[in-house]
Formats: structure tokens, sequence, C-alpha cells
């Protein structure tokens, strides 16, 4: 099946969004499992809701997530996005320029099979607001149908203002198959006349995605079920130029906890916000195939891989998937634990950079153990930040009541000065001394169990549960330890 091939299209009106990504990842998925190619077309004939960079930052996501695109647009040697492939342009607003859409239109319209409209948009609104009124389905009502092409031309030559309209047959009943939610039939009466080329001269969606769908070859249209309601008009125009459809995919919404879309008002949606928490691509994108899709074998725990050789379109769920940041946390926890400390440490250390924690020169060795301190208690690069605070703070505070009355015993005084006993010894704190230190305490006090370690981890570190306490003690350092001990005393 080499000759499949699937496309991303979206618009450049800001960041990419987390159901963007699964879109894209479910389109490369069937591509890469089908030995067929994934294309990037850019849709920007809208260019009032054009913003700058969003084409860069689209590219550098879908890189950093793993979807590499085989044909396209891509980034060249100095970032800017150019197009690769026997298709080019894969920019619409280029391929409007260079006239790819006007001999398909012409065709059209000398068919007639569209029409030129010269309705005004005040004439428009009040035909919608009369439609409404009446309680019907607003539509355009076909005033210009009867405008022969001769005639339009002239109006046209001579300035006026003017759409192109598909001039639909009446009461047509257009059937199309879609890959998860079956076979969908309406009514050209329930339709309406299309809009095609607008008044500045650029192709709608529905009229451009069809024309480049069929001029790149692509034999699976996969994308977001709120385009189910157009496909209609999209079948049409295939079977009005006599061109073959394309296989339909329409995925489920990706839904909030609350089971709404998910919006920016529901929290972070964009994939730099996820990016930016510390969630690794490879726990953000295994957890997303599983948003409205599951594989036969119900493994939770899947790499781009494995999800290549398992996705399937028939195990995508007819109703929108969830989005859940707990079940997120969890996937990408296993991932931060299965990580070599080396790049784990390479990896949470901007993090501690940015939050004051450490200076970029940090010695590898204290990096690699504070990380490897942590590993097992977080699920996402930034969580350091919070789980490690404690071992920079300036004074500790102990709040919680057990970690009070452990560290109030009558033997503490004893443990103190058997501690600062033990720091005389050394210079400075190495694995040894952080290994065996308690042990000589409880020698020289004897104290032991939990009258032992509690109080001198309360005293350390505020609480009397948390990592390894041979860690935060090497960690701390010879002068962290002490100082902690003298404000102890102190207070």
């Amino acid at each position: 099946m080499s000759d499949v091939r699937l496309r991303f299209a979206p618009s450049p009106t800001g960041y990419l969004h987390i159901g963007g990504l699964r879109t894209a990842l479910y389109n490369f998925l069937y591509a890469k499992q089908n030995g067929g190619k994934f294309l990037l077309r850019i849709e920007d004939t809208d260019r009032t809701r054009y913003v700058e960079g969003a084409i860069e930052n689209l590219l550098h996501e879908l890189s950093w997530a793993g979807i590499t695109v085989d044909e396209g647009v891509v980034l060249d040697e100095e970032g800017k996005p150019v197009s690769k492939g026997d298709c080019k342009p894969y920019i619409q607003s280029e391929r409007v320029e260079k006239g790819i859409y006007n001999k398909y239109i012409d065709k059209l319209l000398e068919e007639d099979k569209a029409y030129y409209c010269f309705c005004t948009q005040e004439r428009l609104d009040k035909l919608r607001e009369q439609q409404k009124a009446d309680g019907k389905v607003p539509r355009y009502d076909g005033l210009c149908r009867g405008i022969s092409l001769e005639e339009a031309k002239k109006r046209v030559a001579a300035g006026e203002s003017h759409v192109i309209r598909m001039k639909l047959p009446a009461n047509k009943d257009i059937t199309f198959h879609d890959a998860i939610k079956g076979n969908v039939t309406i009514n050209t009466n329930d339709m309406d006349d299309q809009v095609l080329i607008k008044s500045d001269g650029f192709p709608t969606y529905h009229f451009a995605v069809v024309v480049d769908d069929h001029e790149m070859g692509i034999t699976h249209v996969v994308r977001g079920d709120e385009w189910l309601p157009s496909t209609p008009k999209h079948v049409y125009l295939y079977e009005a130029f006599g061109w073959e459809a394309p296989e339909y995919v329409h995925l489920p919404t990706v839904l909030s906890k609350s089971g709404k879309k998910l919006s920016k008002r529901t929290g972070d949606v964009s994939v730099g916000d996820f990016r930016e928490m510390g969630y690794l691509p490879e726990g953000l994108i295994n957890y997303l195939a599983l948003v409205g899709w599951s594989p036969e074998t119900n493994e939770e725990i899947l790499s781009l891989d494995e999800l290549i050789k398992q996705f399937s379109f028939d195990r995508v769920s007819k109703s929108g998937g969830v989005f859940d940041k707990e079940k997120l946390d969890w996937v990408n926890g296993h991932y931060i634990r299965a990580m070599e400390i080396p790049e784990l440490a390479e990896k949470v250390k901007p993090y501690l950079v940015k939050a004051g924690f450490i200076s970029e020169d940090i010695s590898k060795d204290k990096l690699e153990l504070i990380t490897l301190t942590f590993q097992e208690s977080i699920s996402k690069l930034s969580d350091i930040v919070e789980q490690s605070e404690f071992l920079f703070a300036d004074k500790i505070e102990i709040v919680e009541e057990d970690a009070k009355e452990m560290a109030s015993g009558e033997q503490v005084p004893a443990l103190i000065e058997a501690f600062k006993n033990e720091l005389e010894q050394v210079d400075e704190i190495d694995e040894e001394f952080a290994k065996t230190v308690m042990k000589r305490i409880q020698k020289a006090t004897g104290v032991k169990g939990k009258n032992l370690f509690m109080p001198v981890r309360a005293i350390l570190t505020g609480n009397v549960h948390g990592p390894e306490l041979v860690h935060v003690i090497q960690i701390l350092g010879k002068d962290g330890i002490l100082k902690r001990l003298n404000d102890f005393q102190i207070a």
C-alpha cells in the first residue's frame, strides 16, 4: 500500500492545540503503518486570522513530538518554512498566487455547476434574519442562480463585487462512508450553495481542500468531527469534477474531564504549554494516542514504533475522548523513571536553574545526585522544583504535627550534638560519610530506629517522610547541614 497518502492541514492561526497534535498523530501513525506518506499542508486562505510565526511553531512542535513530515511544508536550514515535494507549493496562499484554483473554478462555471453571486452582505444578513424568524434553517435562497454566465462575466468585468457559489442539484441524496461514523447521507435540499471563491478572490476552505487533496493524491482524509457536516459539500465537489473521493475518517473531539470540548478556558491546551511544563514527547504522544483509541492488547505504555504497529481506526471511539491530566502524569512518569540519570539530569537542569536553586556550572555529580533523589517522585520535569525546594530553602520550617512531635523529643539535643561532632571530623561530605554517619550517631547516643532517623530528617527537611536521607545529607553538604542544625537550636 505504498500509495497511501495522508495529510495534516492546519491553519496558522495560533499555536498547535493538543487536539491538533492528536489529529496529526493519527494521520502519521496510519501513513507509517501502511508504508505511505505523511504530508503537511498549511491552509491559510483566511488571511484575517493569520498569526506571525505560527507555521514555524507548528513545525517545531511536530518535530519535538517525533512526528516527521515526509512531504509538504518543512523548515530549511535557516529555520524558514519551505515546500518539499512534487506537489508544491503546500501553502494555500502560495497556491492562490500561482493561480492553481482558477482552472478548476472555470470548469465548474462552464459546466453550470457553479455560479457568480452578486448579493450584498446587507441582503444576505436580512435574508438570514427573516429565515430565522420563520423558523427555517438559514441558507442562501439562490437569487443569483438565474443570471446567465455571459451576463455575470460582464458584471464581473465592470468591477461588481461578487463571490462564486456551488450550484447544488435539487433533492439529491449525497452519501459517503466514514471509517468511524459509518454511512452518512444528507439531501441537497438541506444544504447551502456554498461559497467557493470569496469576494477577495481567495478560495474558501471547502473549495481549496478538495482541489488540494486531489492534486496531492490524498487517499485518506483524517480530521476532527467538526468537519463532518461539511463533508457532503466536499463529496459533491469530487463528484462534480469526476474525481474519486478519498476515504473519510472524522475523529471524536478531545474533551475535558467535565465533558466539554478542550479549550483555553479549561486550562493549558497548546502543545508548547505541555512541553514547558516538562512533559516528555514520548509521554505526551503515548497518552494522546489513547485519548479516543485503545489497542487490542489493552496496553497503556506504547512507544511510537509500537503505536505504528498497533494503531487502527476500527478501535477509535465514536464518542469524544477525555483528556485526563492525572492519567497523562502517570504515563509521563513512567518514561521519566525509565530514563537514564545523566539524560534526565540535563532535562531537569533548566527548571532548577530558573528557580534559582542551582547555577549553570553545577557539578555533574551533584546535579545527577539531585536528579536520582527525585526521579521516583516526579511526573513531569517541572515537578523537580516543588519536590526539591526544601533542599535549597534558606530556613526550614517544621509545620506538620508528626514532624514537630519527633523534633521535640528529649533525645534531640544529643542527636544534634553528635551530628555536629561527626561533621567536625571531615572537610566535606562524601558518599561514604553520608552512608555511615547515622550509625555513628546511633553509637554515640544510643538512640536508634525512628527515634533517631525521624528527628534528624525533620530538622534537615522539615518533614518525617521524603527522599533517601543519605542523598539529602550529600546534597546539603557540611555547611548546609550545620546551618540547619544551628537554626534548629536557635529556634
